[in-house]
């Protein structure tokens, strides 16, 4: 029997699962060539801590790690129910929490080595955590796809975006464009907002629309506006194993906040206010240095659980059920 301890907590309303101890070491000089042990021989572990019967397709894990970086309170790689992700902005203020709540931190700034490099994660006393987030980009404006079979749109529809990095590859979405049901972002709008990302995803893939250097855009984010107060900000953002994001998704308010950057739309220090699906909110602001944009996204997560995952001998399901 095995057993690997966690600490559950919730950020904006979407989960994260920090792993304190019970998963083997992953080999590889950097934490990129970590990930990409997990992504490989290392799998099924994820799988055993994300899946079904102990998880859930919505659940992001953090395995925490040794940082390489002396500065840094800790390194981490973070994975969902398909796969490593890049940087995870909801999770990484979920590990922060957590962190605190194990009296490991206190009230101040503090480094966390990712994959896609490192961010600055300041825990104020009021308990929110403020993300400096790796630096965000459009790499480019205004994508054309073709997307069929949209609802009860004609066969094939049209769709603009933009694509862009936050710590993970997004394509954006104004939901006013014809064709896509209406700007107006609830709740009882989940349901046909993922077939409707999940169908943009695929028509990507089958055009050969990717990020840079032909990275997959494994992220959809829907833009439009709260259905009960107009004008304010609201996204959906469909994660890679086609779960939502309860969350306004910190890497995804990062790549909206790169795409306002580039339009004049947004200026350095300015606040962002952004919703997710479910109501909850992230406050994002950005500099430029050298350059580039650098986006702070803020909220707040709370403590859910703590406790072991057991894995018994003999157990048919004890590497999870392939989702």
């Amino acid at each position: 029997m095995t057993a690997l301890t966690f600490i559950d907590s919730h950020t904006a309303g979407e989960p994260t699962r920090v792993i304190l101890s019970g998963f083997p070491g992953l080999p590889g000089h950097t934490l990129a060539e970590q990930r990409e042990a997990l992504a490989g021989e290392y799998a099924p572990w994820a799988q055993r801590v994300n899946n079904e019967p102990r998880g859930n397709d919505v659940l992001v894990s953090a395995l925490l790690v040794p940082p390489r970086d002396p500065d840094c309170v800790t390194g981490v790689i973070y994975f969902n129910n398909v796969g490593p992700l890049g940087m995870c902005g909801h999770g990484t203020i979920g590990v922060v929490a957590t962190l605190a709540y194990l009296g490991r931190i206190t009230p101040g700034d503090h480094r966390i080595e990712t994959p896609v490099g490192t961010v600055t994660a300041t825990l104020h006393p009021d308990g929110r955590v403020s993300v400096a987030n790796v630096p965000a980009y459009r790499h480019a404006k205004d994508v054309v796809v073709d997307v069929p079979g949209i609802g009860t749109a004609p066969a094939v529809v049209t769709v603009r975006g933009d694509v862009a990095w936050g710590g993970n590859w997004f394509y954006l979405v104004d939901m006013t464009q014809p064709g896509l049901g209406g700007a107006g972002l609830g709740p009882e709008r989940i349901e046909e907002l993922t077939d409707v990302a999940w169908t943009i995803r695929r028509a990507l893939e089958a055009q050969g629309v990717t990020g840079r250097d032909g990275a997959v855009i494994d992220h959809i984010e829907l833009m439009g506006h709260a259905p009960d107060e107009a004008g304010t900000h609201r996204n959906f953002v469909l994660c890679p194993g086609r779960a939502y994001d309860r969350s306004p998704c910190g890497t995804g308010t990062s790549a909206k906040l790169a795409c306002l950057a580039a339009d004049g739309q947004l200026m350095p220090g300015e606040v962002w206010h952004q919703q997710s699906v479910i109501g909850s909110a992230f406050e994002g602001t950005y500099t430029v240095r050298g350059g580039e944009v650098h986006p702070v996204i803020t909220g707040r997560a709370y403590i859910t659980a703590v406790g072991e995952l057991v894995v018994q001998d003999g157990d048919p399901f004890a590497w999870g059920i392939p989702g």
